[in-house]
């Protein structure tokens, strides 16, 4: 069989197009998260239930939420000429805010952000961003016990 001249030209674009559609549907989102899992519930509701437990002062969302091991730091600067100072907050002292938020010492501002962003879901281990009125937290998860708890926090101010 003879090729048309030409022929071989379109053949290539249609190669390079059928490649190009293949690894584009190789790494585009495929839409599962738009699909709320059981997985990504638990793993909502433990960093929700971390958010209000700070900005209630409710010990009971804490407990639920964070696991007594959790290691917890974060860089923290009152001005932006200043330079941040690395705060670690330990499980006992997540609980004493708490107690001062019920007192009326650090409530967070009428209309404080409280965002809860899911990055990357597995079936043992969980990452969260969260946009709250202090900045922003990283919360890695693991599920034990069959719940959804928080072992690690990075954070920063905002600015």
């Amino acid at each position: 069989m003879r090729m048309k001249r030409g022929s071989a030209r379109v053949a290539n674009m249609e190669a390079a197009f059928v490649a190009g559609m293949l690894l584009t549907a190789a790494v585009a989102p495929t839409g599962t998260w738009a699909q709320a899992t059981p997985d990504e519930a638990g793993v909502r509701r433990a960093a929700l239930d971390y958010l209000e437990g700070f900005y209630e002062g409710d010990d009971s969302k804490l407990r639920r939420s964070v696991h007594p091991t959790v290691d917890k730091f974060g860089y923290y600067r009152a001005a932006a000429d200043e330079p941040y100072q690395r705060v670690p907050m330990s499980f006992e002292a997540m609980f004493e805010f708490a107690e001062n938020v019920r007192a009326g010492r650090g409530t967070p501002p009428a209309g404080a952000p409280k965002e809860v962003i899911p990055l990357d879901i597995q079936d043992q281990t969980a990452v969260v961003k969260i946009i709250a009125w202090w900045g922003q937290d990283y919360l890695q998860m693991a599920r034990i016990d069959g719940r959804w708890m928080i072992v690690h926090v990075l954070w920063q101010s905002l600015e």
